[in-house]
């Protein structure tokens, strides 16, 4: 049996366009694919307590553009790198109404607060830590505003200064 010549054209042009839709789809995802993946996490400050024994850090995580920086606050001997599960977890935390993020300060040797305007959620997990031979406390401190912290996320601030 012959095939018409309308229907060979008419196969011809939907097979070429299966093809193509094929190749793009693939092309698409290879391009996206290194825009969609895992949140960065980066540390973005690491304050040394009065004593010199103990680091409190913070790491700012980013998910993309749909969503609000994270922010992970450890305590750890000092130069030590964070592991586990964080101290404190915050969500859409901002130090002003153009600054993300949050401060790390210490109030003695064995006492750090986290101070931040407002947070979309924050969930804290410890507030006593034992580092080494070392008892740490730990203080959320809500409401308070730094206006001289840049505009934007911490990272690109310190990217920013480099």
């Amino acid at each position: 049996m012959t095939i018409p010549r309308p229907l060979k054209w008419i196969f011809w042009i939907i097979g070429s366009l299966t093809a193509l839709a094929t190749v793009m789809a693939i092309l698409l995802a290879w391009l996206f694919s290194g825009l969609i993946g895992e949140p960065s996490n980066d540390e973005v400050a690491r304050v040394v307590s009065p004593n010199g024994k103990i680091d409190a850090v913070l790491f700012e995580t980013n998910g993309g553009a749909t969503t609000s920086f994270g922010y992970d606050i450890y305590v750890v001997k000092h130069g030590a790198k964070p592991s586990g599960s964080p101290a404190i977890a915050l969500y859409g935390a901002v130090r002003s109404q153009s600054a993300y993020g949050a401060n790390l300060k210490w109030v003695s040797s064995n006492s750090v607060a986290v101070e931040f305007l407002s947070a979309k959620s924050t969930e804290i997990k410890k507030t006593t830590l034992s580092i080494g031979d070392q008892i740490v406390q730990l203080a959320v401190h809500e409401g308070v505003e730094d206006h001289s912290a840049p505009a934007g996320g911490m990272l690109y601030n310190l990217r920013d200064l480099q």
